[in-house]
């Protein structure tokens, strides 16, 4: 067994657009994921983190949403050395559709590279196969799925399933979860009076056999048995333009019970709840409950409306805190001048 790690970089800045990307890695192999891809929220990675990504998964296509495209595009249009994956809320394929289509493809005929689309409805994925070679001009039909409780990516680093919300038409939501790792009990390491050193990581990673404990051979398996406790691995979800009403904040903190970073929008002032119930967006209070409902560790505040201040937004964490106090934005946003 392999340890797992989640790593969440948020994108953009403070009142412009926002993304996340996500590094799930076991140490061997690793998948990246895209959420969301706004205008410039690509701008400083390296080209070759743009070209590592796997999946990019769209919340839903309101421009500063959908604005960062291109860039993305432009990059691994015609990569071959990995599958291309979008993803998105019902009407991706047509959407996306169009966007792969917005160029003018006259040279294609040592094009190879193909693309997936797949949107999801409720519990449905239907899905799409664009391919290079013919300007993407054909949307391949490549079937539908039930998901039926199981996760819409799948990969031996994170399972990743979609949440549908509500913003006068459907936004969605995405869950990251690791698989389940080892921990090692350290009272029975203790016990059986034992010190910690590299053969612990080739326990977790599988070692069979005699295991060199620091100078002395013993049987991988015993050891597995006495020392390591399977425990649930890092999750996260990401949510982005939706309401938040009653009915809805105890269906999602259902659904999200013991997340452990909770990243979403706070896009209205906590006084601001008929604005934001009209535009099917949150207060920061609103995400607040939401976190402290679900059992989230900690809350990330995101997709800041340019309408409000930084005071403001030192008010409104202050806020947030008397609700749920793990909540902060993004550290180098503003660098710790409003914690």
């Amino acid at each position: 067994m392999l340890l797992h790690m989640l790593h969440a970089q948020v994108l953009g800045q403070p009142a412009h657009d926002n993304a996340l990307l996500i590094t799930a890695t076991s140490g061997q192999s690793h998948t990246k994921l895209l959420l969301d891809c706004g205008e410039n929220v690509l701008a400083g990675l390296p080209l070759s983190e743009i070209a590592d990504i796997d999946h990019l998964l769209f919340s839903h296509f309101h421009m500063d949403h959908v604005s960062g495209f291109d860039a993305f595009f432009r990059i691994n249009f015609e990569r071959t050395n990995r599958e291309n994956h979008l993803w998105g809320p019902p009407g991706s394929i047509a959407v996306l559709g169009h966007r792969l289509q917005g160029y003018w493809w006259n040279l294609t005929a040592d094009l190879s590279a193909v693309w997936h689309v797949h949107e999801i409805d409720g519990d449905t994925v239907s899905s799409a196969r664009f391919e290079a070679q013919g300007g993407f001009a054909v949307a391949h039909d490549a079937g539908t799925r039930r998901l039926d409780g199981g996760p819409l990516i799948g990969t031996p680093e994170v399972q990743v399933q979609a949440l549908a919300l509500s913003h006068h038409g459907v936004s969605l939501g995405y869950v990251l979860r690791e698989p389940r790792r080892w921990a090692v009990d350290k009272a029975a390491l203790h016990r059986l009076v034992l010190n910690a050193g590299p053969w612990l990581a080739q326990l977790k990673n599988g070692a069979s056999g005699r295991l060199d404990v620091n100078g002395t051979l013993l049987d991988a398996d015993t050891l597995r048995a006495d020392l390591l406790r399977s425990v649930p691995g890092e999750s996260l979800a990401y949510l982005s333009d939706f309401l938040l009403d009653e009915s809805e904040l105890a269906r999602l903190s259902a659904l999200l019970a013991g997340v452990g970073t909770l990243y979403t929008e706070a896009q209205y002032a906590p006084g601001d709840v008929d604005r934001a119930s009209r535009n099917h967006h949150t207060t920061v209070l609103q995400v607040a409950q939401l976190a402290r409902l679900s059992g989230a560790e900690r809350l990330r505040l995101l997709h800041l409306s340019r309408r409000y201040t930084a005071q403001d937004w030192a008010e409104w964490l202050e806020a947030a805190r008397a609700v749920f106090p793990a909540t902060g934005y993004p550290a180098h946003w503003f660098e710790g001048t409003l914690d």
